[in-house]
């Protein structure tokens, strides 16, 4: 069974011929030197069609860059051009005649067209590793799909024999990162070949070249095509070997003690766990102090245990069914399943660095989690003066089948670069089962990919081969350096499969015997790299024993601990909400009232509009009405009371935040607390100015993207965070509520009782019966209550 999706059109850019006489399978042995890639296959000269007769080409063309001319009469003509005036053709160009032929005139006419067409072809082919050569990666651990190789990568395509393997042809030096721009103009096609397979054909695929910043992709070719691949030292095996065995040791270890018992384990993806750490530690070198976490079900109890650090006896208190023992007191909620739970810890880095995870719990909604994240990642960067959105940054490990299936991933992926919704970027990890519960991605998704979706944000892709320990370092590694250099997305696409079904309980093969007759006799990712580490003479065999024996204890004295543990009261988890009530307690109704003269006062400051701001005439008799009501005392509507008590808040030190569709003027033009200068189209807050030198965003009022379940969730999260802050929603319509009503029912009115976490969300749902049907007017108070039990 295929891993990818395969395509079902040739597209435009004919990213994949599939008649069967364009390339032999790839078979070839390769030297122990060669053997992460593949050896590059030529198509028989018999089968090449001959190329058509070149046209002329017309002189406004001459300013394409070289990457788009092909024909002899284009380059003929691009040399006369290039001789008369060099500035007359793209830069490109220029750089590329400089380079062959130098500034000495007399080599003019010892340059043939043959030899220019020959180097340009050579671009062009590396320009088609760049672009494509994830295409034949070796990605799939099981090797079950076959994936045909794109006739771009074909060097035939390029009039290229296997006779031309040792010749020398001019490759340049220029103004683009990585082989480009290396000081080696001449160079054999063999060692070209070669370097660009090793690059971006081996157990890494890289999508890159969708990114139209030119900057960032030489960003990436520096690393991706550097002759020496980043390596490891011994110390760094060594965490890492030992980060992969608690991986699987620890999955292991509850299989055993709990065979039925539903874990959503990790054993066939084990690698990620390892992976993930490297980010958090890369991400730590870069500057990094708190990591906001969010993930799948699976795997979702190896990461408490090994990367969120929540006591092992107190996970294993769970499965016995004893964490809520008789003699605990205080309120102790429903509770919820293991792979929901949310924890926090702070974390020791390889490098000593000091980082606090936050893992947030989520319920069964695939993906409901991505904007909570976001939203709490958004509040911590505020209330710790993060501006540059470096100190706190977010990580999202999805699901194959989750990722494109669920639309509130995108509207996710869609905040991240918004004014006020935008964390600096969000490190993706996709746990690529190669199945979503028993659908085949064929059935799954339309696009070549999972990950595509990442490609609408210029967001980088690392697709990496889940069994290759180093390689899935190396990408995560790449991704946490690219989040916090240039403070955007990256997604690391470990594929990988299952060692068991949906879950522990399932049958895999009931839908899946192809791939499970595979997995059956697979050997795990620990088994090849402790053969890898050990044959190389990086460890040695006795220190892997040591690192099985130390885990085998460490697990087995917290399970012989869990036995007579007696968990303490639980808390909110939330250091920020310390203090708060619980359920179970009564708090007394305060007086939540202001002194008329603070009201006048404040009032004042947030009617007065600056003489150069030029308002419209509408709402320039909005604020004039309001001074009248200010000065009266009478006829106060909504729009005004709200705006006092903004104000009053932030007087008081107190974070306000607003966000939904058109709350900036409000849906029925009742708020304005945005103004629009009429003349240079410049905007003003009033509520900016409630203090002197009032902080920025302080006062966040937005206009958020047309979503309903993506921005309530981020708005959720962002509440979350501090109870000292006034967060909301606010629907266009009250009805329009339904949809962000996963949010609504799994995490708004129910995180205190299953999680213990407390939140301060207000939804601001105007509605009533005032004739405009019924879709705008079922938003009634009790749709959003709980019964409580007498």
């Amino acid at each position: 069974m295929a891993w990818f999706r395969a395509a079902t059109v040739i597209t435009k850019r004919k990213l994949l011929q599939r008649s069967a006489w364009n390339f032999a399978p790839r078979i070839q042995v390769l030297s122990s030197q060669q053997k992460t890639f593949h050896a590059t296959n030529f198509t028989p000269k018999s089968q090449v069609v001959a190329p058509s007769k070149p046209s002329p080409v017309p002189l406004s063309r001459l300013t394409d860059s070289f990457l788009y001319g092909s024909s002899s009469t284009y380059l003929e003509e691009l040399q006369k051009a290039w001789e008369a005036d060099p500035s007359s053709v793209d830069e490109s160009w220029d750089i590329f005649f400089r380079n062959y032929i130098g500034h000495d005139t007399s080599r003019i006419s010892q340059v043939s067209t043959k030899q220019i067409q020959e180097s340009m072809s050579l671009m062009l082919l590396v320009r088609a590793y760049q672009m494509y050569g994830h295409m034949i990666a070796k990605l799939d651990p099981l090797e079950l799909g076959q994936r045909q190789i794109p006739q771009e990568l074909d060097p035939a395509n390029y009039g290229f024999t296997e006779s031309d393997l040792d010749r020398e042809f001019f490759l340049g030096a220029w103004k683009i990162s990585g082989i480009l721009s290396e000081n080696q103009p001449v160079r054999t096609l063999r060692s070209i070949l070669t370097r660009l397979e090793k690059a971006y054909c081996g157990t890494i695929g890289y999508e890159y070249m969708h990114i139209a910043d030119t900057e960032k992709c030489n960003w990436l070719r520096d690393r991706i095509e550097s002759e020496e691949t980043a390596k490891f030292d011994r110390e760094h095996c060594l965490v890492i070997l030992e980060r992969l065995a608690w991986s699987l040791k620890y999955e292991m270890f509850l299989g055993t003690k709990w065979s039925s018992a539903k874990r959503f384990g990790l054993e066939g993806a084990e690698t990620l766990i390892p992976g993930l750490q490297e980010v958090i530690d890369r991400a730590a070198d870069f500057g990094a102090e708190n990591v906001v976490l969010g993930t799948t079900h699976r795997g979702r109890v190896n990461a408490l245990g090994t990367v969120v650090k929540m006591p092992l006896r107190r996970i294993f208190c769970e499965f016995n069914g004893t964490l809520n023992s008789p003699d605990e007191r205080g309120y102790t909620g429903t509770g919820d399943v293991k792979h929901h739970l949310g924890a926090s810890y702070d974390h020791k880095t390889r490098n000593s660095k000091n980082v606090h995870i936050s893992l947030v719990p989520n319920p069964s909604h695939l993906e409901a989690v991505d904007p909570v994240v976001e939203g709490k990642t958004r509040a911590k960067q505020y209330f710790s003066n993060d501006s540059e959105r470096i100190k706190n940054i977010s990580i999202l490990i999805h699901g194959d089948g989750s990722l494109p299936g669920q639309g509130v991933a995108y509207e996710s992926l869609h905040l991240s670069a918004l004014p006020n919704y935008s964390t600096g970027g969000t490190v993706h990890l996709v746990l690529n089962n190669q199945v979503a519960f028993t659908t085949d991605p064929d059935s799954g998704r339309s696009s070549q990919y999972c990950t595509d979706i990442a490609k609408a944000f210029d967001s980088p892709v690392f697709h990496v081969n889940g069994d290759d320990m180093e390689a899935v370092a190396r990408a995560c590694q790449l991704a946490a350096e690219w989040r916090q250099t240039f403070h955007s997305d990256a997604m690391v696409d470990v594929v990988c499969y299952r060692r068991f079904g949906h879950n522990e309980v399932d049958e895999p093969f009931l839908t899946q015997p192809m791939m499970y007759k595979v997995i059956k006799n697979h050997p795990t990712a620990l088994d090849f790299y402790e053969k890898k580490l050990v044959e190389s003479g990086v460890v040695t065999q006795e220190e892997v024993d040591g690192i099985h024996k130390k885990i085998n204890k460490i697990l087995n004295d917290e399970f012989l601990a869990s036995k007579d543990h007696v968990p303490d009261r639980k808390d909110w988890l939330s250091a920020n909400w310390t203090g708060f009530k619980s359920p179970d307690q009564l708090s007394p109704i305060r007086n939540t009232g202001v002194k008329i003269e603070t009201l006048k006062k404040i009032g004042k400051s947030i009617t007065t509009l600056p003489d150069n701001i030029t308002p419209h005439r509408a709402v320039k008799k909005f604020y004039e009405q309001r001074v009248q009501m200010l000065e009266s005392g009478e006829g106060i509507d909504w729009g005004f009371a709200e705006a006092l008590a903004f104000a009053t808040l932030i007087a008081e030190g107190n974070h306000v935040r607003l966000s939904g569709q058109d709350v900036e003027r409000g849906t029925f033009s009742h708020r304005h607390a945005i103004i629009h200068d009429q003349q240079t189209g410049v905007k003003y807050c009033p509520l900016d100015h409630v203090n002197p030198n009032q902080r920025k965003e302080m006062f966040t009022v937005s206009n958020s993207t047309l979503s309903e379940y993506g921005v309530m969730g981020f708005e959720f999260g962002y509440s979350m965070e501090n109870p000292h802050s006034l967060v909301m929603w606010e629907a266009q319509f009250g009805d329009f509520a339904n949809g962000g009503q996963v949010i609504i029912d799994n995490f708004l009115s129910s995180c205190e009782a299953k999680w213990l976490r407390q939140n301060g969300l207000v939804l601001l749902l105007p509605h009533g019966y005032d004739g405009q049907g019924p879709e705008h007017s079922s938003a009634r108070l009790e749709r959003f209550l709980q019964a409580k039990d007498s």
